[in-house]
């Protein structure tokens, strides 16, 4: 068994508590060994009634005994986890390492524990390096799970698909994870080759994600023959950044691979137009505008990724804080 804290319980980082929950380890029939982390009024709904989990053919409500609005709630309680799973937006990991640094957890009940950055696009792992935490104690993840959250205290599930992690983690832990997913009928692998994974969701996610905000449709859109040159573009910029990095694919495979998974999750909205939808903060800087720093920094041009990332960040917010594209 053991014992994890998702921290950024919104729609993936719930699902996630919902599929770890060990049925095995509670009281009361309250849950024991996940804790949730989230906004106050998500995680206020669920101390009072629960989070609700609805799936295609089913619903879930699931009572957790322990959940947290911030850190200091955490180091007021008896929760000691051994994993903790951030699943927050790409954006948001700077203030999560300064909370973490401030809060003094790390020197404390948090020293050891494994820290799995679940999360969209790119260089996740490298901003999360400020914290100077060891090798081992870091791992990256990705998930094709769709979840949207409906309300406070409700998520639901929209597609299927497979959750994958790096491989270097303790095989007991491995092991508990992936027995808690089986029992739920979900995937979960472990990777040794991992970076090859993250790159077919940043494909994929350099795609469908701007074109959808864009155009504010699902994801079927992808595949109109408006928008096959569009397409084009960005997966031939895509593959030849990625072959600068070390990551070998041919155009024309990827692109079938794209267009397979739009097609799989043609009824689904994506999360950047779930974001810009509510005026929030997209994740263009993690996909398309991680593939033109890395363009930049081999001097390759990438034009079509370039003008979704204008066009993208010109109908977000005004607001909204200005990444500096030019730094590597």
């Amino acid at each position: 068994m053991a014992d994890i804290l998702i921290y950024g319980a919104g729609a993936i980082g719930s699902f996630m508590g919902y599929l770890l929950s060990d049925p095995g380890k509670s009281s009361d029939g309250k849950i024991e060994n996940v804790a949730l982390l989230g906004r106050k009024s998500h995680i206020n709904r669920i101390t009072d009634m629960g989070l609700k989990i609805r799936l295609p053919e089913k619903r879930k409500l699931l009572q957790f005994k322990y959940c947290f609005a911030d850190l200091a709630d955490l180091k007021a309680s008896d929760f000691f986890p051994e994993i903790v799973i951030i699943c927050v937006k790409t954006y948001s990991l700077s203030a999560v390492c300064d909370e973490l640094r401030k809060s003094g957890l790390l020197q404390e009940r948090l020293g050891n524990a494994i820290f799995i950055l679940l999360m969209n696009g790119m260089g996740n792992r490298e901003a999360f390096d400020e914290l100077h935490l060891s090798d081992s104690q870091v791992l990256e993840g990705i998930t094709s799970l769709g979840v949207k959250f409906s309300e406070g205290g409700m998520v639901e599930l929209k597609g299927k698909g497979k959750t994958i992690i790096e491989e270097r983690m303790r095989e007991d832990l491995k092991k508990f994870m992936a027995a808690r997913f089986q029992e739920k009928g979900f995937e979960i692998e472990f990777a040794p080759d991992f970076k090859d994974h993250q790159y077919s969701k940043l494909f994929a996610n350099a795609v469908i994600n701007p074109i959808t905000a864009l155009t504010r449709r699902e994801n079927g859109i992808v595949l109109s023959s408006l928008l096959k040159s569009t397409v084009q573009g960005v997966v031939r910029e895509a593959v030849a950044v990625a072959a600068m990095e070390g990551i070998r694919r041919e155009e024309k495979s990827v692109r079938k691979m794209v267009y397979s998974v739009a097609e799989k999750t043609s009824g689904n909205t994506s999360s950047m137009l779930q974001d810009l939808l509510k005026g929030r903060i997209t994740e263009i800087d993690s996909i398309n505008g991680y593939i033109i720093r890395q363009a930049r920094k081999h001097k390759i041009e990438v034009p079509v990724n370039e003008a979704l990332y204008e066009l993208v960040k010109s109908a977000t917010s005004a607001d909204q804080p200005n990444i500096n594209i030019n730094k590597i």
